[in-house]
């Protein structure tokens, strides 16, 4: 929902503009900085000008979910007593550690996510601004990256899956790459990176144990949904009409009938791909309305480049799936919605992938489940939000709801996988999506790429990668 950066030790004013100018299209409706002890919000960017030499800084772009009303949607950063936040990200408990930190602090008045981090680590900071941000990460269940410092120590962290992105080098960070040079690192889920150091977290949700409840995984569905639209009046949903993104659509469906919400669906494909077939199929079975991006090779040609430099990498697997999500989030936003849901994580949580059966012949799934999970922050994760920050768009993901992938990841593998040759998989998902109101026919709809479901693929390399030198498009 916006872009945070910070330097430390000897720089320019200018240098932390820069890095915000760069990262712009990640919070387009407000900017502001902070600079050795002084606050200034509300800058113009392009107007700025500060040659002075300063210690340390930190800046923030604002993506106005909701009008500057609302609690999600401040200006930033902020202060309270010796601290300094920026933050990008939603919190989900927001409710409850409102009223926490009220009983704790009879403190009332608090309006947003940002204005909540901050008291909840002023609470706990008694001179260790370390051991402040560890107890308050434990009690948050959110997607976030944020910045603190009392003025001395630097503390940067980010949420334990990953889902919004954070890089370093020796002496900056940022929501994105491209805002840093040299040795650029990524910061690792669950940790904090304090004076510079990157510290693991001292609890793991990837430990060991076993859940068959299938009552409690519809409910963790439900409220992964629930949570991640509750502040929203219209969302937009990136569809293929496969099996993930129709249980969210169909339970977006439900809240849409008990709250002001308006639901629209989005698909991306060559005219007549097995993905837009099937997901006008799905739409007009859940009563929703569809907005097809019909693509064709001019189109995957006048994209390449932004997608590629979202991504950041010649890689020709994550440029066909993040020109999906780069297409779909380019509709979403001509519609005015800020706020997307994907069904990204239910392969990885729920043994989605062809090469899943490999693993199940050699008893060892229920590692790679876990090892991909933790590591799909850099896989899937930053390529997702590059691709739909590139067009403002926030990316919602239910599936890596914090709570629901501690319990998924736990339920025994022959729940997902039934044998060597189970052509479906995620098993359980499919069963839970039918109990819950899909037609059979949906739920049970086979696996396929989105890369391939769509056509992009193929237009890729049989047409546009032929003439076109990728690397250009890095320089």
């Amino acid at each position: 929902m916006c872009s945070i950066v910070g330097l430390q030790g000897n720089f320019k004013a200018d240098d932390l503009i820069a890095m915000l100018k760069t990262s712009k299209n990640r919070g387009k409706d407000a900017s502001g900085i902070f600079l050795d002890g002084k606050i200034q919000k509300g800058i113009d960017l392009n107007d700025f000008n500060d040659k002075n030499a300063y210690y340390l800084g930190l800046g923030h772009n604002l993506l106005a979910v909701h009008n500057l009303e609302n609690r999600t949607s401040h200006t930033q950063p902020i202060a309270k007593n010796t601290l300094t936040l920026v933050f990008n990200g939603e919190i989900y408990n927001y409710s409850s550690l409102k009223n926490l930190l009220a009983k704790l602090t009879k403190n009332d008045n608090i309006n947003s996510d940002s204005e909540l981090l901050i008291n909840l680590i002023d609470f706990y900071y008694k001179d260790d601004l370390l051991r402040a941000v560890t107890q308050v990460n434990n009690l948050l269940d959110g997607d976030y990256a944020y910045a603190v410092t009392d003025g001395i120590n630097l503390a940067v962290s980010r949420d334990p899956l990953g889902v919004k992105p954070l890089f370093y080098t020796h002496n900056a960070f940022a929501s994105s790459k491209q805002c840093l040079k040299g040795d650029i690192k990524t910061l690792k889920p669950g940790h904090i990176l304090y004076n510079w150091e990157e510290i693991p977290p001292k609890t793991d949700i990837f430990q060991k144990r076993f859940e068959t409840d299938n009552r409690k995984l519809e409910k963790l569905l439900k409220l992964a949904v629930l949570k991640r639209v509750e502040d929203l009046n219209e969302v937009g949903v990136i569809f293929s009409g496969g099996v993930d993104s129709s249980l969210i659509a169909l339970l977006l469906r439900e809240i849409s009938l008990n709250k002001n919400l308006k639901v629209t669906l989005y698909a991306v494909g060559k005219k007549d791909s097995k993905d837009v077939v099937a997901a006008k199929c799905v739409a007009e079975y859940l009563g929703l309305p569809l907005k097809v991006h019909d693509i064709t090779e001019s189109i995957v040609k006048d994209s390449l480049k932004d997608v590629v430099q979202a991504i950041g990498e010649n890689n020709l697997m994550k440029i066909g799936v993040g020109m999906t999500v780069y297409l779909a989030s380019k509709m979403i936003v001509e519609d005015n919605i800020k706020v997307a849901i994907s069904g990204q994580g239910a392969d990885e949580l729920f043994g989605g992938y062809n090469r899943y059966l490999n693993s199940y012949m050699e008893n060892t799934l229920d590692d790679e489940l876990r090892y991909d999970m933790a590591n799909m922050y850099h896989v899937n994760l930053e390529r997702d939000d590059a691709c739909s920050m590139a067009n403002g768009v926030e990316l919602r993901l239910p599936f890596l709801d914090k709570n629901l992938v501690e319990f998924a990841l736990n339920i025994p593998v022959r729940y997902k996988i039934s044998g060597s040759d189970d052509k479906l998989r995620k098993n359980i998902l499919r069963k839970t999506a039918f109990n819950l109101g899909l037609d059979k026919q949906i739920a049970y709809r086979p696996k396929k790429a989105a890369q391939y479901g769509t056509g992009i693929d193929k237009i890729l390399r049989k047409k546009v990668l032929k003439d076109t030198d990728i690397e250009e498009y890095l320089k």
